[in-house]
């Protein structure tokens, strides 16, 4: 139990603070958290990523099926750092509100 909440507030933070230093420098708000199903998927797949170019029917019937397998705890730990990445898009844009420019 205790390690599922380590690793809930663990991704929250990671997620968090690449998404906020993201915005920072590139200026989009919302970026990290369109790029964070990548991400995801990079994480879930134990395949190259050149298989969903080259055996695009095989390449995603297995990651459909490893999403499928994902347990409650999983979910629950990978949504956390999605929540993460919202978070920071709200925080920078509340700062860019206050007037931080550097945001």
């Amino acid at each position: 139990m205790i390690q599922l909440i380590v690793s809930i507030l663990l991704f929250f933070v990671i997620f968090f603070g690449i998404a906020f230093i993201l915005n920072m420098l590139l200026r989009r708000t919302w970026l990290m958290a369109f790029i964070y199903p990548i991400i995801i998927i990079l994480i879930i797949d134990n395949m190259a990523t050149t298989k969903y170019f080259t055996e695009p029917g095989v390449a995603f019937e297995a990651l459909w099926t490893k999403v499928g397998n994902l347990t409650t705890i999983d979910i629950a730990i990978l949504l956390a750092g999605f929540v993460g990445t919202i978070v920071s898009g709200l925080v920078i844009k509340y700062l860019r509100k206050n007037g931080y420019q550097m945001f």
